[in-house]
């Protein structure tokens, strides 16, 4: 039975979101329409000037995204995904890449979870050897275009349970298992691994690691620190 690591993606091995350059790429590319721009700019610029939550934002990216996915071709999307990896698939922490690399040396089952489509998902985690990745699967119609429906949504949302779906089918076992997550949505999934680090935390994981005696880890600029 391998052991398992786990990992969140996008603001914790990514340095971004892998949904926010996509929606970025399919607008330049006009599969989306230039007015898309207008519907987070607002959220964009208050998270920027500190004046707003980055939850926001990314809530209203996902807004667009599902308002404008609906109709489009699936291998435009793959296109996008694909032009999106080209400039961003190098955008990472150091921390993160590091000990993906390390645990992959070291025998870990290695497993990523993103909110973002699958798609993107898959192809961003190629070049750091992930053994699986979970991310948000969209339906496609006879067309080959999606119709904008969620599959498999409960699953998705629900890292616990994807990590529990993934120790029973892999064969897996959470001895000396290790999670990185970055986010309060975190928290649960953080509560079943031997190992949790919180990187990169934001204030509510912060204090619930606090709490907890977990290892906190932050990088900014081309220091790392350990709390």
């Amino acid at each position: 039975m391998k052991k398992v690591a786990i990992f969140d993606i996008d603001g914790t091995i990514f340095r971004s979101s892998l949904l926010i350059e996509l929606v970025n790429v399919l607008i330049d590319d006009k599969i989306f329409p230039e007015k898309a721009r207008l519907e987070y700019e607002k959220e964009y610029l208050t998270w920027l000037d500190r004046r707003g939550s980055y939850q926001d934002y990314i809530q209203a990216m996902v807004d667009v995204f599902m308002k404008y996915i609906k109709g489009v071709r699936q291998e435009d999307l793959m296109s996008a995904a694909k032009e999106v990896m080209v400039h961003h698939k190098d955008r990472v922490y150091r921390y993160t890449r590091d000990l993906t690399s390390k645990l992959k040396k070291d025998g870990y089952y290695l497993l990523a979870i993103s909110h973002s489509p699958k798609m993107i998902a898959e192809e961003f985690a190629k070049s750091l050897h992930f053994d699986k990745v979970y991310g948000t699967l969209y339906e496609i119609d006879a067309a080959g275009k999606f119709t904008g429906k969620i599959l498999e949504e409960e699953l998705i949302f629900n890292k616990v349970k994807i990590l529990e779906r993934a120790v029973l089918k892999e064969n897996l076992t959470l001895e000396d298992s290790v999670g990185v997550g970055d986010t309060e949505g975190d928290i649960t999934l953080l509560s079943k691994v031997v190992n949790p680090i919180c990187f990169n935390p934001n204030s509510l994981l912060y204090k619930h690691a606090q709490e907890k005696g977990w290892k906190v880890v932050v990088e900014r600029k081309d220091v790392i620190y350990e709390l």
